[in-house]
C-alpha cells in the first residue's frame, strides 16, 4: 500500500460538498450524506498517528494508517461516516454510536475470527421465551430478562471483539468493525448482533474479504456515480 492510494481523495471529496444535497442523497444511494455532507476532519500528522500506536500498543493497518495520514481522521464514509480518532487529555479514543464497544485497552490482542459454538447459539436462540407460551405477562418479562442476560454474556462479551474497533454505524444498532490484529488485520466486519446475527466478515461480490480501502474507495466512487460526477 502506497501513499498515492489516497491521493485526491480528499479533493474528491470537496467536489461532493459542493454539490447540492436534499432527500435524493438519502433515498438515492449516498445514504448518510445528509449527517456528514462529505466532509472530514483533518488527517493525523505523522507524530500524532506514532503517539496513537504507542499508547493502544498496536500498530494499525497500513491501508487505515494511510487514510488517517493523507485523507482524514474520520468524517465522511460508509453509511454514518468513519468514526473519528482523536486525543483528549493524552488519551486516543474513537468516537461514535458504539465506538465505546471496543476495549481499548485490548487491541493488541488477536482479534477471534470464531464466535461462539454454533450449536450454542442454535440452542440458545431456540430457548428464547415465546410470549404466546406464557399466559402471565409478567412471567414472560422475567424470563426474557434472564434470557436476555444469557444471550448478552454470550454475544455481547468483550472479549468477542478485541483486537477491533467499530469503525462506523449503519443505524439501528448495527456497525462495522476494523480488525487491527490478527489473521483478519486490515479487513471489515459486520456486526448485526443487535439482529441476534453472529459478527461476521464483510465480503466482496465475488466472496473475497472486503479491505478498509475496498470498502471506503468503493463507497467514494458510488457516491461520485450518484451524484453524477463521474
Amino acid at each position: 500500500m502506497t501513499d498515492a492510494t489516497w491521493e485526491g481523495v480528499r479533493a474528491r471529496l470537496r467536489a461532493l460538498a459542493e454539490r447540492p444535497l436534499d432527500d435524493r442523497a438519502f433515498d438515492n444511494g449516498v445514504f448518510g450524506a445528509l449527517g456528514h455532507r462529505f466532509r472530514l476532519d483533518d488527517p493525523l500528522t505523522p507524530e500524532g498517528l506514532a503517539d496513537l500506536e504507542a499508547r493502544t500498543g498496536v500498530s494499525l493497518p497500513e491501508e487505515y494508517r494511510g487514510f488517517l495520514l493523507h485523507v482524514g481522521a474520520g468524517g465522511a464514509g460508509p453509511a454514518y461516516g468513519v468514526f473519528p480518532v482523536l486525543c483528549e487529555h493524552g488519551t486516543w479514543r474513537w468516537v461514535g454510536d458504539g465506538a465505546d464497544l471496543a476495549d481499548l485497552a485490548r487491541l493488541a490482542e488477536p482479534f477471534p475470527r470464531r464466535g461462539p459454538d454454533p450449536a450454542r447459539l442454535e440452542a440458545l436462540l431456540a430457548e428464547r421465551p415465546d410470549e404466546e407460551e406464557l399466559d402471565d405477562g409478567d412471567d414472560f418479562d422475567a424470563a426474557l430478562e434472564e434470557w436476555s442476560d444469557r444471550w448478552e454474556a454470550l454475544m455481547w462479551s468483550a472479549d468477542r471483539t478485541v483486537g477491533a474497533v467499530p469503525i462506523c454505524h449503519l443505524g439501528c444498532a448495527t456497525r462495522q468493525w476494523l480488525v487491527l490484529t490478527g489473521p483478519e488485520r486490515g479487513r471489515i466486519w459486520a456486526d448485526n448482533r443487535v439482529d441476534e446475527v453472529d459478527l461476521e466478515p464483510l465480503l466482496d461480490a465475488d466472496g473475497e474479504p472486503v479491505t478498509f480501502t475496498w470498502w471506503y474507495l468503493g463507497w467514494l466512487e458510488a457516491a461520485e456515480r450518484e451524484l453524477s460526477l463521474t
